[in-house]
């Protein structure tokens, strides 16, 4: 699908950028959930901002992703295209109040007069528990809808190889099912059963995005037949001249 290269590129892009963006952030801003009293110490507020700065990127890189493929995927099921789209909007929209909640960690710790430590440690411990909630919500419940409907129209239409498509249409079922269980309480977000869960969704995306940055999508069959018998028609035709 020579006419939609750029959108291959674009959309690989935005991917792999939220990808990269992702696991830099919450690498970044980690020491500000990780320790209960951040907002009384001296604080990184530098790694935590820039943290905050990938996290933006992230949610816009998620936008992204929807809009640039929605010519293309509109063409199979303008419904279920149109629902990648809001799911997107959602997913990005939960990724920043998320990192809103990580940024106003900052703000207390820096107007902290010292004479209220009790109440600063009670309201940083629920901005934390906003995130925590963010992340399970955002990357977890609703990211796991967005992969099945994009797999599922990617597949359909066959824009990808099989393993691919196969990937996202395992990956998000799963990761919805394991942040359904860990809504109920049944094990941690960050354990062994939450990272492996969350290992078919990231390899779909990563997979998904290189395969359109290597060679774009995959021609529809009838597009690939007519693109193998041009040049036979072309000849024939010359012989009949």
């Amino acid at each position: 699908m020579k006419p939609y290269r750029g959108t291959a590129i674009a959309t690989g892009v935005f991917f792999l950028v939220a990808a990269i963006a992702a696991v830099a952030a919450l690498a970044l801003y980690q020491p500000a959930l990780a320790d209960p009293e951040y907002v009384l110490g001296a604080g990184a507020d530098t790694r935590v901002l820039l943290g905050g700065f990938l996290e933006v990127v992230l949610a816009a890189s998620v936008v992204g992703t929807a809009v640039a493929l929605h010519p293309v995927l509109q063409r199979q099921n303008p419904g279920i295209a149109l629902g990648y789209v809001c799911g997107r909007l959602l997913e990005a929209a939960v990724i920043v109040v998320g990192i809103v909640s990580v940024l106003a960690l900052v703000t207390l710790r820096r107007e902290r007069t010292g004479d209220e430590d009790g109440a600063l440690l009670a309201v940083a411990r629920a901005l934390v528990a906003v995130h925590d909630w963010t992340f399970l919500i955002g990357p977890g419940l609703v990211i796991g809808v967005n992969s099945l409907l994009l797999a599922h129209l990617v597949h359909r239409a066959r824009l990808a190889p099989r393993w691919i498509t196969v990937l996202g249409l395992v990956g998000g079922p799963l990761v919805f099912a394991s942040s359904t269980a860990v809504l109920l309480g049944l094990y941690e977000q960050v354990s062994t059963w939450g990272f492996l869960a969350a290992l078919p969704v990231a390899a779909w995306e990563v997979s998904f995005a290189v395969r359109l940055l290597a060679k774009g999508f995959t021609p529809p069959a009838g597009e690939r037949t007519a693109a193998a018998g041009a040049p036979h028609a072309a000849a024939a035709a010359a012989r009949v001249r």
